[in-house]
């Protein structure tokens, strides 16, 4: 289950301000695409330019002004589209929104199996009506809440997409580079990045971000997603990395102290959430309205419906996580699920 795109909350100024494209690596450029009335701000659209072929790494929103700015920065660097591969490396819709319409326009498009998949049902209305199941069991009916305002649901992709899936050990060349795919899920089941052993420079989507932390959801019952995250942090710290280039934010040169950072973020967070649930039983949306969130809000009331939608989905992963480690027992009571530490 996700529905969401972001990371953990934050307060922001709306930067309205146009981005330029900027050389990060020796062809290898930034196109940071404004994500408007959103608290990411913007995304890191990668676009490395090789002679015979390209390859750009995600997209931004399925608006116009994501594609607006997507296109002006092929145009800027003189790309053409049907000698480019755009990789997706998750689901998320500020990262993979502008797939289907660039495919059409002749852009070959890759992705991990995982999130290719599930990208492709989220253009399915049956795909989001299982999150009406979702809001009971994580007690958020309390809110009258919905999905449709949520930026997950509303700039996605609307049409199939025909992709190339792509496994861990897979190599994109392009120019001087050769890329390999890495298997790098928790943020989402398939989150793939990219890393280039030659000049030590690692692609990592949303896996590790600069100064914000990635957001951790709840994704069902089948697996620990924040063990896999915790995994998959661990397994990049074990590469030799000079520059790790994110989806937002800054680009990161010491990976492994910014990895550290996260651990004990989420070190925190658990602990805390054991004390919610220390005296009595906690739904998941009653333990997200006593956690501390960076936001505007004073009280959970006031938080936006996808805000809601975010914090409920980190406290059910971390929830889960607690149970799954002994920590923490669950008890399910007329359709809603409750948490109690033990």
């Amino acid at each position: 289950m996700n529905l969401s795109e972001s990371h953990r909350l934050f307060n922001h100024d709306e930067n309205e301000g146009d981005k330029m494209i900027t050389q990060v690596y020796s062809n290898i450029y930034k196109n940071e695409i404004l994500l408007p009335n959103n608290p990411l701000k913007a995304i890191n659209s990668y676009i490395i330019r090789g002679e015979d072929r390209n390859l750009i790494i995600d997209t931004g929103f399925n608006i116009p002004g994501c594609k607006d700015a997507f296109m002006k920065g092929m145009e800027e660097l003189g790309i053409e589209r049907k000698k480019t591969r755009l990789l997706v490396t998750h689901l998320h819709s500020d990262h993979s929104g502008l797939a289907a319409a660039l495919q059409k326009e002749g852009v070959t498009v890759c992705a991990g199996a995982i999130d290719g998949r599930l990208i492709n049902e989220m253009t399915e209305e049956a795909y989001w009506d299982r999150f009406k199941d979702y809001g009971r069991l994580f007690d958020l009916e309390k809110d009258n809440i919905s999905f449709h305002d949520h930026p997950g649901y509303k700039y996605c992709p609307k049409e199939p997409i025909d992709f190339i899936y792509l496994k861990e050990g897979d190599v994109l060349k392009v120019g001087d580079y050769t890329f390999e795919i890495v298997d790098i899920p928790g943020h989402t089941p398939g989150h793939i990045g990219l890393y280039e052993q030659k000049h030590k420079l690692f692609f990592c989507g949303d896996h590790i971000l600069d100064k914000i932390t990635p957001n951790i959801t709840f994704w069902g019952f089948e697996q620990d997603i924040l063990s896999v995250y915790f995994n998959n942090l661990q397994k990049v710290a074990q590469y030799d990395i000079a520059l790790l280039l994110t989806a937002h934010r800054s680009t990161i040169k010491d990976h492994r102290k910014r990895i550290q950072e996260l651990l004990e973020h989420h070190r925190l967070r658990l602990n805390e959430i054991l004390m919610i649930i220390k005296e009595s039983k906690k739904s998941v949306r009653d333990t997200a309205a006593a956690m501390h969130w960076e936001l505007r809000y004073d009280r959970w009331e006031d938080f936006p419906n996808p805000q809601k939608w975010f914090a409920a989905g980190e406290a059910m992963a971390h929830l889960e996580h607690l149970v799954a480690t002994g920590k923490a027992e669950k008890i399910k009571e007329s359709e809603i699920i409750y948490y109690k530490a033990k």
